[in-house]
């Protein structure tokens, strides 16, 4: 059984105060197409000293932090495509050794 939400749900129309905004009520959330983008959330990392000063002198003003999150993004596409990719010669293997 799930346990239920004790947060507040939000009322749209009611007017936006001080004390919601000094309380942190307030979180504003990118969206897509209707849905909200999911935070990030906060990690420890420890990477080799090298590796950080690379992605920093590649970012340039956009942060080093955001190229190593879109990188290690594009990494895990990668693999997913790669495997995907795999599934399909099999089964194009499977469907000329049955002919």
């Amino acid at each position: 059984m799930k346990k239920k939400s004790t947060t507040p749900t939000f009322d749209e129309d009611a007017p936006i105060t001080q004390g919601d905004i000094d309380a942190g009520k307030l979180v504003l959330r990118k969206r897509t197409a209707g849905r909200v983008i999911q935070p990030k959330k906060r990690v420890t990392l420890y990477l080799d000293a090298a590796l950080v000063e690379r992605f920093k002198s590649m970012a340039g003003d956009r942060g080093y932090q955001t190229l190593i999150n879109e990188t290690l993004k594009s990494s895990v596409h990668q693999v997913d495509m790669a495997e995907t990719l795999r599934q399909v010669i099999r089964e194009e293997m499977k469907g000329r050794k049955a002919a």
